[in-house]
């Protein structure tokens, strides 16, 4: 493959077309940022093995340092679906094998920033798959500030590292939140919570924002428990969220769910404006947020 000599600081990049956002972002200040329309990078978290870093090589912009695999935005691609692109080009990451846990966003106005946080589920080998690195290596958290870090990243990590031990989880109280649209819910209460349950599902890339949460940073991607009472039990399964049938009480299924999450080590948020309910979850630990919070979230 041919390579084109880059301009200096400026990544270097195969020969042939380039995608309109590989170009600088250039501050009143003259500081410049790559990425035409912003730049998004993967933080990738494995149990065993630590954090992927990528050792970026010396014609880089600060070359020789390590980092995040990541790099410019195409327009119009979400930083999801650009940091999972960036990772893949430059370190084969399978995005199959990740689970998006946060996205934080670094927002200077004229250019941003965004830090896509997932844990590794299925363990994979990283693989040098461009010019932009000289080495790809698993680090474990409490040796990262070991390293010669980029700049930028090295003031990104002292943010992001406290956030790698928040597990988040959202309990769904169904009934509450399908009460509060008059959408005719109580003449089929199961198709009802089915319109809730592929809601959620569907919000899933999106992420949840993190004061519906109680979280810090931007975006979280919880995993989503739903519970079922009545004759909504009979809504068909969804995929993506863990639903919970009560048999009996759902008031009483929601506690039950937010104490064993809790038990796991898991930050809770649960959504219902049932005030009973409410106060006995925030006693457990947990954050509340009304199931109208959510339903603006859900809206299309």
């Amino acid at each position: 493959m041919t390579i084109e000599p880059p301009a200096p600081g400026e990544p270097r990049r195969p020969h042939g077309p380039r995608d309109a956002g590989d170009a600088w972002v250039v501050a009143p200040d003259g500081q410049r940022y790559w990425g035409r329309f912003g730049a998004a990078g993967l933080l990738a978290c494995d149990p065993g093995r630590g954090i992927l870093l990528q050792h970026r090589v010396s014609w880089s912009h600060h070359g020789g340092t390590w980092a995040l695999p990541g790099g410019a935005r195409h327009q119009g691609e979400s930083a999801l679906d650009a940091a999972l692109r960036e990772s893949t080009e430059e370190a084969g990451v399978p995005p199959a094998s990740l689970r998006p846990r946060f996205m934080s966003v670094l927002d200077l106005g004229i250019w941003s920033y965004a830090t896509l946080m997932a844990d590794v589920e299925q363990p994979f080998d990283p693989v040098i798959s461009d010019q932009e690195s000289v080495e790809l290596a698993w680090v474990a958290p409490e040796n990262v500030d070991g390293l010669p870090l980029h700049p930028a990243f090295a003031e990104a990590w002292q943010r992001l590292r406290p956030l790698l031990g928040i597990r988040p989880a959202l309990v769904v109280d169904a009934a509450n939140l399908v009460g509060t649209v008059p959408d005719g819910w109580w003449k089929d209460r199961a198709a009802a919570a089915e319109r809730i349950l592929e809601a959620l599902a569907g919000r899933g890339p999106a992420g949840m924002p993190a004061d519906l949460l109680g979280l810090p940073e931007d975006l979280w991607y919880p995993e989503i428990t739903v519970v079922l009472e009545g004759r909504a039990r009979t809504a068909r399964d969804t995929s993506g969220l863990e639903i919970i049938r009560a048999e009996g009480s759902g008031d009483d299924a929601v506690v039950e769910a937010v104490r064993r999450l809790a038990a796991e080590g898991r930050t809770v948020s649960v959504a219902t404006s049932d005030r009973a309910l409410a106060e006995t979850c925030r006693a457990l630990g947990a954050h509340v947020a009304g199931a109208g919070e959510l339903r603006t979230v859900l809206e299309p």
